[in-house]
């Protein structure tokens, strides 16, 4: 029975999918908060420009960037699953893009200017417990941005995803930098830092053989904790 089990959701998630992934998660952590303690008395940039200020607040888009962490979860899981080496390539990218986020925030800090937020209807109120629970740092690049255009180009040009499912990622991800300008959770310049971040460290993960001492380290990892299953 347990066995059973165990192989359906090994169907899902395989087993050298999850210290890999678990692992993005816990970087991602580090560098948003960690970094975020560490900048906290350093000058903070705003990169405002004149497209950020004609931009309208639209809290509806709340529902998007707060829903597309369900996307991320989906997307990420979909993009393991494409075989061992791939997710390998791909969690490397990952983690490198996460690093390169980290040096901006730590040495070119960024903030910006919220508007007042009028009225109670639910996604006013939704969009201003955003505001009090998330501080607005950490802005370029945008996590949000970058982390949805990689659930897009991870699962670009793979024949093993439905067509319509990959056009619906990319369509998601750019709802999504919407969702970042219309919240003013972002400006633009962040949106495109996301971007350029996420095809750049895409670029050279599937181009060198860089991956390969962190699978190492993931081998053993999942050994230890999983056996000889993973």
């Amino acid at each position: 029975m347990y066995k059973e089990i165990r192989e359906k959701i090994n169907r899902v998630i395989p087993a050298y999918t999850i210290i890999p992934l678990l692992c993005c998660f816990g970087v991602n952590c580090l560098i948003y908060y960690g970094v975020r303690i560490l900048a906290a008395g350093k000058k903070h940039y705003d990169f405002t420009t004149a497209f950020d200020r004609a931009v309208p607040v639209i809290p509806e888009f709340v529902i998007l960037y707060l829903g597309c962490y369900i996307f991320w979860v989906v997307n990420y899981i979909l993009i393991a699953r494409q075989g061992k080496e791939y997710c390998m390539r791909f969690v490397f990218a990952d983690i490198m893009s996460r690093l390169i986020c980290g040096v901006f925030y730590l040495f070119l800090p960024t903030t910006n200017i919220r508007p007042e937020l009028l009225g109670n209807d639910v996604w006013t109120v939704i969009l201003k417990a955003v505001y009090a629970t998330d501080a607005a740092d950490n802005l370029f690049p945008s996590i949000h941005c970058l982390v949805s255009w990689f659930c897009y180009i991870g699962i670009r040009g793979r024949k093993e995803i439905p067509k319509w499912y990959r056009g619906f990622s990319c369509i998601f991800a750019i709802l999504v930098f919407i969702s970042t300008q219309v919240t003013k959770q972002h400006y633009i310049i962040d949106v495109i830092g996301g971007i350029i971040i996420a095809e750049l460290t895409f670029y050279i993960a599937f181009r060198a053989n860089w991956y390969r001492p962190l699978e190492k380290v993931f081998d053993r990892i999942s050994y230890t904790i999983l056996g000889k299953n993973a």
